[in-house]
């Protein structure tokens, strides 16, 4: 099965130049789990609401005044829309990531998380928490 079949399609982005809030606000107006950070319409960054928590409200920073582009992932890995599901997995695993943009003709044209694989390939989800709790218990 390959990536875009069970893949969002709509992802949310938000400017890197807006804030912690406005970030909190979206996922609040669009349910979602993460938000693709953009600069002029190019994908730079991730925010989870993970890093809202620890990299704003954990540290006592003002959100309202910390930009979104401080509190970002921007070492951002991607798959393939035409990759298979299994590589998806890999990538997950290899980095520690629930939540994975998709790529196609060089923009991101969705995103696939553990719970999307989940629900098609139980098995590959399993895989994917058995290796993060590995992980864990290393550090």
């Amino acid at each position: 099965m390959l990536v875009n079949e069970i893949m969002t399609k709509n992802v949310v982005g938000i400017d890197r130049y807006k804030t912690a809030f406005d970030a909190c606000i979206l996922y609040r107006d669009k349910g979602v789990g993460c938000l693709l950070v953009t600069d002029n319409e190019q994908c730079v960054g991730i925010v989870t609401e993970r890093d809202i928590i620890e990299r704003t409200i954990c540290l006592h920073k003002n959100p309202e005044e910390t930009k979104v582009e401080e509190i970002m992932s921007s070492d951002i890995k991607t798959v393939h829309a035409l990759d298979k599901i299994e590589k998806a997995v890999d990538i997950m695993i290899e980095n520690g990531i629930k939540k994975l943009p998709v790529s196609q003709d060089d923009e991101v044209v969705g995103i696939i998380t553990v719970t999307d694989i989940s629900k098609i390939k139980p098995e590959l989800s399993k895989r994917f928490n058995e290796s993060l709790a590995e992980l864990s218990w290393e550090d």
